[in-house]
């Protein structure tokens, strides 16, 4: 099997794992549970995968961040991230939920022109506007009743793109440790403190399943780095859009959720458009526009998981 194939590989299994992650964040809210208590025991069961993590760090420094203020800023992009995807799995049918995340991409290229300094040709600008048109398919404003898990998606996928492309800028200076254990740390005290305004009592197997939620996440992700590590970018990308396919399959399987027409319709369109920016960026050399190297699941803060694609490239020697 080649690199690429074995990279392909994993990210399947990685997004697959993903997919099976969420559905149990469906299960859990569709008990009643707040996001809040599922973030909140998300990411304290995270914290022994967490200090695995930071043994094995062999990176030298501080946990004091070197740009404290895109830090803070990328911190509360992840803490905003975490709780509204999770709202949205619960309360939302899982194949439109995907299909609003994966517009994060085309944010990305977008907030890249002023974060990052970009320069976005017109083929791509195109590319995103069609991409954005999909995502209003998906909705269909006017025509259907949009709640409020539509909207926790829409600011889970802007804010998962922020907090991405603050990755890309200040990735190369900041220890990887520092990046991910600030969400995490932030993301277990605001909800410890919103914790007793929602809490209810959880029985063992829901308890159970809350560890296997950041086990999951940990697994993926390591799989994750795999794909990356393995094949290239191009290559591993586009896998991310197989969690349609399972959303799909989940969705019929234990909520009885048929995808309807327009969420086919604009997640094709979607995907679409992704795609088109990645196989573009793919062919470009030097090209800076970070959609490649980002391409991953939107930053939660809840789990110690951080693709390698989401670092800068090593300077040329």
């Amino acid at each position: 099997m080649s690199k690429n194939a074995k990279g392909a590989l994993y990210a399947l299994i990685a997004f697959g794992i993903f997919a099976t992650h969420d559905v149990i964040i469906k299960i859990l809210g569709a008990a009643a549970y707040s996001p809040i208590q599922i973030v909140f025991f998300s990411v304290l069961f995270s914290f022994p995968l967490a200090t695995m993590y930071l043994m094995r760090d062999a990176t030298s420094g501080t946990l004091i961040p070197k740009h404290p203020y895109w830090m803070i800023a990328r911190t509360l992009a992840a803490v905003v991230t975490g709780f509204c995807a999770f709202y949205a799995f619960s309360v939302l049918p899982l194949a439109q939920v995907y299909a609003i995340l994966f517009a994060s991409p085309l944010l990305i290229t977008i907030l890249a022109i002023p974060i990052l300094g970009e320069q976005v040709k017109l083929r791509r600008w195109l590319a995103v506007i069609v991409g954005l048109c999909g995502v209003l398919v998906v909705l269909q404003p006017g025509e259907t009743a949009l709640e409020l898990g539509h909207a926790a998606a829409l600011v889970a996928a802007v804010c998962g793109a922020f907090a991405s492309v603050i990755v890309r800028k200040i990735g190369r200076e900041e220890r990887p440790v520092v990046i991910m254990l600030y969400p995490m740390m932030a993301n277990f005290v605001v909800m410890a403190a919103l914790l007793p305004l929602v809490y209810q009592p959880m029985p063992i197997q829901d308890l159970a399943r809350l560890g296997v939620i950041a086990l999951f996440a940990w697994t993926a992700g390591r799989f994750l780095i795999a794909a990356y590590s393995t094949g290239e970018a191009v290559v591993v990308a586009p896998m991310q859009y197989s969690q349609i396919i399972w959303a799909t399959a989940y969705g019929l399987f234990f909520f009885d959720e048929a995808p309807g027409l327009n969420t086919i319709i604009g997640s094709a369109i979607i995907i679409s458009s992704g795609l088109y920016i990645v196989l573009r960026e793919s062919r470009v050399e030097e090209s800076e526009t970070p959609v490649l190297r980002t391409r991953s699941r939107p930053e939660t803060g809840t789990t110690p998981r951080i693709a390698p694609s989401l670092w800068p490239r090593k300077p040329p020697e």
